[in-house]
């Protein structure tokens, strides 16, 4: 995925009463300085209140953007006080919609918090909460011009910034929820570009159809055939480039949904069951470009 969350399970435009977001199975709320029972982090309270997981947080609009979700794995997950990707996925759609009143609002704040500092960071400034920024930044200099095919799109905020800078874009995500929330987002952001719900291991568009494909931080989330399968598509579908990248790691992360890791060896071993010229390479996690024609 190209970011960490998806909105899978739970609906982002779920009602949210009285200031607090409930799905049954994860409360959340933005009460935090209530001195309530429960454990404390920087940012968050948690507790287990009427058999549900409550989660209560400190942020204001103007923190709301896609650097929470660091946030969250750093205070909630990775010490050990929370787990699993469900959950995570929970957390997050609470916070969002529990920083800002109403569906719309929320999200739009959320796109254009983040969306503004990804491009303070391609202008030059500092933004450690992005930690995609710069995977987004090299891909922009890698694709081709013309029609270029995202997959793993997640929130979609690559194919956000390939529209802005000129390309025709198609998102694709096999989470309808997260092609539908980008859909109603982009044309808030003046930004236009089509969205497609689909497997990336299956998409139904006929070869050669974009100059380039990209495949950014999503094969770290699936098993190693179904990495393979998504390759092979990427290659079928490209006319010209297709541009693949991923984390690093020393263990896959499950906070992420992560499965599997990867290093240039192993992205080496993808480029040559290819058949096809490329180029693997470091920078923050690793890459490889696969040359079609």
């Amino acid at each position: 995925m190209n970011d960490p969350t998806a909105v899978a399970h739970v609906h982002a435009f779920a009602p949210v009463l009285d200031g607090c977001y409930d799905d049954g199975v994860v409360r959340v709320g933005a009460d935090y300085r209530d001195s309530g029972p429960g454990l404390r982090t920087e940012n968050f309270r948690v507790r287990v209140a009427d058999h549900r997981l409550e989660v209560t947080h400190r942020f204001r609009p103007q923190e709301l953007d896609n650097g929470i979700t660091g946030l969250i794995a750093d205070e909630l997950f990775r010490t050990g006080l929370l787990a699993g990707a469900d959950i995570f996925e929970r957390v997050f759609l609470g916070i969002v919609r529990t920083t800002v009143a109403g569906a719309i609002p929320a999200w739009s704040t959320f796109y254009r918090n983040t969306m503004a500092s990804i491009h303070r960071y391609l202008s030059g400034a500092p933004e450690p909460r992005q930690a995609m920024a710069p995977v987004y930044e090299r891909a922009l200099r890698l694709v081709h011009p013309g029609r270029v095919l995202d997959l793993g799109s997640c929130f979609g905020f690559f194919p956000l910034l390939l529209a802005q800078s000129g390309h025709r874009v198609l998102a694709s995500d096999v989470v309808a929820g997260n092609m539908q929330l980008l859909s109603r987002m982009a044309p808030l952001l003046d930004v236009a570009l089509d969205t497609l719900t689909c497997d990336a291991t299956a998409v139904p568009l006929p070869a050669g159809c974009v100059s380039t494909v990209t495949v950014l931080h999503l094969l770290e989330h699936l098993p190693a055939e179904q990495g393979r399968a998504v390759i092979g598509e990427a290659t079928r579908l490209a006319a010209r480039r297709v541009v693949v990248a991923v984390p690093f790691e020393d263990e896959p992360d499950p906070s992420y949904g992560h499965v599997r890791t990867f290093d240039l060896e192993e992205l080496a071993v993808l480029g040559i069951e290819t058949g096809l010229p490329f180029t693997v390479s470091e920078y923050h996690g690793g890459w490889l470009v696969l040359d079609v024609s």
